[in-house]
């Protein structure tokens, strides 16, 4: 199966809470992977939370063009347990 985010919502600094097409849940810190020309303006929080959900790619997308692999995203992610 391939991977897609369905949904995202913005926690604070450069964190995500991601929901994939696999019903996993998972916080993403993305601090640590906005380096290089593509991701700098990123490292600016007000244009971090200007992310979108692209449909086309099913991925998280910023103005620029930046965007990171479901995949990628889901391995760096700790998942979010679901209360009972």
């Amino acid at each position: 199966m391939f991977l897609h985010i369905e949904h995202f919502e913005f926690k604070g600094g450069y964190s995500l809470k991601v929901r994939f097409n696999n019903g996993i849940e998972k916080d993403v810190d993305l601090s640590n992977e906005l380096y290089g020309e593509v991701f700098e303006p990123l490292k600016d929080e007000s244009y971090f939370r200007k992310a979108f959900l692209n449909r086309d790619t099913n991925t998280i997308e910023w103005p620029n063009g930046a965007d990171f692999a479901p995949e990628f995203l889901f391995e760096i992610g700790k998942e979010v347990r679901r209360s009972a």
